[in-house]
């Protein structure tokens, strides 16, 4: 009986032993699970006190003078290259005219990480984390922008054309600091025109001249705001964004962002399988209508006075089911704040539910015609943008653009990129132009400051008049 009783207690405790490990493996999986659930929470909470305490009471930064790059313009692309800069160790101020084109949307789509964020949340964070790193964020709208032209900038002028001593490095990584290129004119080390100096190996374009002795750095912008406020800066950095030239069709422009919209990849996911109407008024109509059908079974496009498609449109829109409206839309017919069709100047009323506008879009550059930058006409006709390469360097040296106002189709994603990627370059450009001055320093057997120092030891002090 004893024995029994023992052989039993010896069963239960192996099983007590093989349950409690379960058990307490369990309690650990749910202590972890309620713990990382807690900090998510926390880590919103915080976070949305953080960029709630930005939008609500954000105190502007002061604007001063001298700074190492001007960011005009606070949208995605103007504070991206702001943090870049600013974790650079650069000073840089981003001006924000605090009209951003995409405020009247909910949310924006599309972000990685931040899909459906408020446009304010999104610019409020930004501005809070260009802050972190030493950047600044003051509001105001420049109204002019110049630069000196009575000092040349570092290294001889080609014959042909300016040089570009501020300009940025070329995709090889070579800087444009004396000049550019040119067939007569070799710039290689190596080449038989290059010969050797006690000061290193010379080249055509690498000769010290008077200007590149004296003048090492070229002459600052300077940047006048609407308000009368000025700033100056090395380099220009330009991320002001579109404007999109909204039809005057009573009832539109109030319900932009909302039920009329413009993009389907910013807005098709929220209007899907809705009924869409798409207005004619420009040369994207067809293309935009073709691109509406991916969301929706139900489009329609109104030609809206335009040209009818040709033969090979209206086959592309017959095979997909868009029927065509002719004649013109006098207005758009509301219920219960709620877009529920279109009505003709013939009286007709068509119902849809979303209204889709390809509106012609303008870069923002009107103060770039100082430095003689202007917007070009886009050769698709959806409006116009200021001309750069593939790193965002315009024609005119020291000047970068960066988001929508050099492309037009570019998203909030790709906007940042870009500005990051400018801010990037203009980094590497202030890089190779702090070189060339400390290099010819470095050089000068006799510096203009040495000079200076050395007359000053030798001449006394000669204020008293003898």
């Amino acid at each position: 009986m004893v024995v029994v009783e023992v052989v039993t207690m010896t069963e239960n405790e192996k099983t007590t032993q093989g349950a409690a490990p379960r058990a307490t493996r369990r309690a650990a999986e749910m202590t972890a699970e309620l713990t990382a659930e807690l900090t998510a929470e926390l880590t919103a909470e915080s976070t949305a006190r953080e960029i709630t305490g930005a939008a609500a009471a954000e105190t502007p930064d002061e604007l001063r003078d001298g700074y190492d790059v001007v960011v005009v313009g606070g949208g995605a692309a103007g504070l991206s290259a702001g943090l870049m800069l600013s974790r650079a160790r650069r000073s840089v101020v981003v001006l924000d005219a605090g009209a951003p084109r995409n405020a009247p949307a909910a949310g924006v789509h599309g972000l990685l990480g931040l899909d459906g964020i408020s446009p304010r949340e999104l610019l409020a964070r930004g501005r809070a984390e260009v802050r972190r790193y030493g950047g600044q964020v003051v509001p105001g709208e420049v109204a002019t922008a110049t630069r000196p032209t009575h000092e040349e900038p570092d290294g001889p002028s080609s014959p042909d054309g300016p040089s570009h001593a501020d300009g940025p490095s070329s995709p090889d990584g070579r800087s444009h600091a004396d000049g550019p290129s040119h067939p007569d004119r070799p710039t290689d080390p190596d080449t038989p025109n290059s010969r050797d100096t006690p000061n290193g190996r010379e080249t055509p374009n690498s000769r010290d001249t008077p200007n590149s002795r004296n003048n090492p750095a070229p002459s600052p912008f300077t940047l006048v705001l609407t308000d009368g406020r000025t700033v100056t800066a090395r380099r220009l950095l330009v991320a002001t964004g579109l404007v999109d030239e909204l039809p005057s069709l009573p009832g539109l422009r109030e319900r932009w962002g909302r039920d009329v919209v413009h993009c389907p990849y910013c807005h098709g996911w929220e209007v899907r399988d809705r009924a869409v109407g798409v207005l004619a008024v420009g040369p994207m109509a067809v293309h935009q209508a073709l691109m509406f059908r991916q969301w929706s079974a139900d489009v329609t496009l109104f030609t809206q006075g335009t040209p009818q498609p040709d033969e090979e449109q209206a086959e592309q829109l017959a095979a997909r089911g868009i029927r065509v409206v002719d004649g013109e839309v006098a207005g758009l017919e509301v219920t219960g704040d709620r877009l529920t069709g279109l009505r003709l100047k013939d009286g007709r009323v068509l119902a849809r539910e979303v209204l889709a506008v390809a509106a012609p879009m303008s870069a923002r550059v009107g103060f770039l015609a100082g430095l003689g930058l202007r917007a070009v006409e886009h050769p698709g006709g959806a409006g116009s943008y200021l001309p750069a390469d593939a790193l965002g360097r315009t024609e005119v040296p020291g000047v970068w653009v960066a988001g929508n106002a050099a492309d037009l189709s570019a998203q909030v994603g790709a906007s940042a990129a870009a500005g990051a990627a400018a801010a990037a370059q203009v980094n590497a450009d202030l890089i190779a132009e702090e070189t060339r001055r400390a290099v010819a320093a470095h050089r000068a057997p006799f510096s203009a400051a040495s000079e200076a120092r050395v007359s000053a030891l030798v001449t006394g002090d000669r204020r008293h008049g003898l």
